[in-house]
């Protein structure tokens, strides 16, 4: 389902660069929601969230042309707000390390609640908030939005192995955590 959804994103893209504007509609309609989402990780705020995702879609239309990869669409919009979102809370002083528990999409609690049962989610939930923002950020890209470790290392910035150090790191730290509270 990922590669289709990553064809159809590369298609709209070369219909958009063909001058086809409708293709630039369908791509916001299938980003802007998640986008803002993933802003609001950071900002923690929905106006600030929807500014940095209006800036990203600003900077998006105007370099779409250089996007080697159409494919890509989905990983590379979300290095920009990932991005843009950082400048903001640089901006504004604050530090990553400072930010609040990580939120989950409603819709994904909802259904891994119903599967799992409120007391084990909430015990995750709270052992995840626990950890740092770095590897929340980690965790929420691979299991949540599927992303692979190279496209997780795009978005954040570093490393591919400096990914899979925090995505193993987590795991770990997450392990010790749910067998203290058992």
């Amino acid at each position: 389902m990922e590669k289709i959804s990553k064809v159809v994103d590369g298609l709209l893209v070369l219909q958009y660069r063909a001058g086809d504007k409708r293709a630039l509609d369908l791509l916001i309609r299938r980003y802007h929601k998640k986008l803002c989402r993933h802003a609001y990780r950071y900002t923690r705020d929905k106006d600030t969230a929807r500014d940095v995702v209006q800036e990203s879609w600003k900077r998006a239309i105007h370099g779409i042309s250089k996007l080697r990869e159409p494919n890509t669409f989905g990983s590379w919009i979300m290095t920009i707000v990932t991005r843009k979102s950082l400048d903001y809370l640089t901006k504004k002083g604050r530090e990553r390390q400072g930010l609040k528990e990580f939120q989950y999409v409603k819709k994904q609690q909802v259904d891994t609640e119903n599967s799992y049962g409120p007391e084990i989610i909430n015990s995750l939930r709270h052992a995840i908030e626990s950890l740092k923002m770095d590897h929340q950020i980690v965790l929420k890209l691979f299991y949540t939005e599927t992303y692979s470790l190279y496209e997780i290392a795009e978005i954040t910035g570093v490393s591919v192995g400096t990914v899979k150090s925090r995505l193993f790191h987590a795991r770990e730290k997450l392990k010790t955590i749910l067998n203290k509270k058992r």
